[in-house]
């Protein structure tokens, strides 16, 4: 008995720390400042797949956050979500912060939803829980705390197996998830009346399944990407997009005229009215790998 109640209290208080080690302690002062004490950055892979929308990221992944994540999401240490949430909130807010400044005006007209990346579901049955859910719904939590109307919605699921990503390549992971997820009915009409989407996940490596992600989403409600063009990898989020997004939405068919900056689409006043409901698609996640970071600097 008193072996089963120690069992018990070491998965609700880990004897040690699950980044470094340090005996009783669920997490660190200095594994929690490795994961929360930075400032969010921006993260690109490379290469980069075409269609990934701008990831921000909490830390790099190595040492102590790799330590965390992975005693989380295959050794059910649950309380570490917390912590790992609170991590990837600060990401959502620089997605978000980055994407008022790139689209100026677009303003939310619906909540904030995050979108998390499905797990298999043969994953999820041989871990117990789905870690990237148990994440974003902590990240909720945090971010509502802060004032920012947020909901999780489990929007995504697998329409067909895939292979085990461990040991693939770039492009044999976007080959091997292309056209793997899709939206779960009734989801698409939440999209829809969204104010942002944020597609979310622990850790972003190659870039493969936030792209996939966010292509079944935008499939969808005719979502955005925020990004740019460096490197021919993701779309641009401009005002000619939205108006086009826009005219597709009020079935209205956009003429074409030149202009200053060259071809210019011109709409109705209706189709105008609709830019304040074309969504966007963020991307966030808890961890990158230190490359992603690194791409950034120059």
């Amino acid at each position: 008995m008193r072996g089963w109640w120690q069992d018990l209290t070491d998965l609700v208080l880990p004897a040690d720390c699950a980044g470094c080690g340090t005996p009783r302690v669920a997490l660190c002062a200095g594994c929690r400042a490795a994961l929360c004490g930075a400032a969010p950055r921006r993260v690109r892979p490379v290469p980069e797949p075409r269609g990934l929308p701008v990831v921000h990221a909490a830390a790099p992944y190595g040492d102590a956050v790799r330590a965390v994540l992975l005693a989380h999401k295959e050794r059910g240490a649950l309380p570490l979500a917390g912590v790992l949430g609170e991590a990837l909130a600060g990401a959502v807010r620089a997605a978000l912060r980055e994407g008022r400044e790139r689209a100026p005006g677009q303003g939310p007209a619906g909540p904030v939803l995050l979108v998390p990346v499905p797990s298999a579901r043969r994953a999820v049955r041989s871990r117990g829980h789905d870690p990237v859910r148990r994440i974003a719904l902590a990240a909720a939590g945090e971010l509502r705390r802060a004032g920012v109307p947020v909901s999780v919605l489990c929007a995504l699921r697998q329409g067909r197996a895939v292979a085990d990503q461990a040991g693939l390549n770039s492009r044999q992971r976007q080959a091997n998830l292309a056209g793997a997820l899709e939206v779960v009915a009734g989801a698409g009409r939440l999209l829809r009346g969204a104010g942002r989407v944020v597609v979310v996940d622990d850790l972003m490596t190659t870039g493969a399944s936030l792209t996939e992600a966010s292509r079944a989403v935008g499939g969808v409600c005719g979502v955005h990407r925020v990004g740019d063009r460096q490197g021919g990898g993701t779309d641009d989020w401009d005002g000619q997009e939205a108006q086009m997004a826009a005219a597709r939405q009020m079935g209205n068919r956009p003429s074409w005229g030149s202009g200053r900056g060259g071809a210019e689409v011109a709409v109705n006043r209706r189709a105008a009215s609709a830019l304040a409901r074309v969504n966007i698609i963020h991307a966030a996640v808890v961890a990158a790998t230190p490359a992603s970071f690194e791409i950034n600097r120059n």
